[in-house]
């Protein structure tokens, strides 16, 4: 069966959110969320290399995924990242969600919008099965998205997230084979 891409970079939207692919000129945005704030549950802040390499990920994810800023519908901010990635997860190849809202746009449920957004983009590719999530235990924000946008938990585990770091994560996996929820 032929698989298809993520789909062509478009603005899409719904509600509270619109989502624009992210590129090139959108370092800056990953750099307002290099603070230890945002990047508690991951280990802390990044190095101006390792931000830099994430940058080139994030452009050249192709149809291996796609990452998106998050801007408000209603006039535009620039409010956060979102997107999904391949990974393999269980000796299988899934696709893995993960997000990141600005602290001044928090509990607006932006995240849970962005998060279903994907979801839809990553069902349409009809590339992989799962969507899956995997935040802190400790992160009751991101647990709290992954309920609200329709994931199961399914489990929990130790993860390496960054390398050499070892947290206790939850699995919340998004069925993409059905309608969405």
């Amino acid at each position: 069966m032929e698989r298809t891409p993520m789909r062509t970079p478009m603005t899409t939207g719904a509600g509270t959110v619109r989502l624009v692919p992210y590129g090139e000129g959108d370092f800056a945005q990953l750099v307002r969320h290099n603070t230890p704030e945002m990047t508690e549950h991951l280990g802390g802040p990044e190095t101006d290399e390792q931000l830099r390499d994430r940058h080139r990920r994030y452009v050249g994810l192709d149809d291996r995924g796609r990452m998106y800023k998050i801007l408000t519908a209603d006039t535009g901010e620039a409010a956060g990242l979102v997107g999904c990635w391949e990974t393999i997860h269980g000796g299988e190849t899934i696709w893995e969600a993960g997000w990141g809202v600005l602290p001044g746009f928090q509990g607006r449920g932006i995240a849970v919008a962005a998060t279903r957004l994907v979801a839809e983009e990553a069902r349409a590719s009809g590339r992989h099965g799962s969507l899956h999530a995997f935040p802190a235990a400790t992160n009751a924000a991101s647990n709290a998205v992954c309920r609200k946008a329709g994931f199961t938990l399914v489990g929990s585990g130790d993860f390496e997230y960054p390398k050499g770091q070892w947290r206790r994560c939850h699995d919340w996996a998004l069925d993409l084979r059905g309608e969405a929820p």
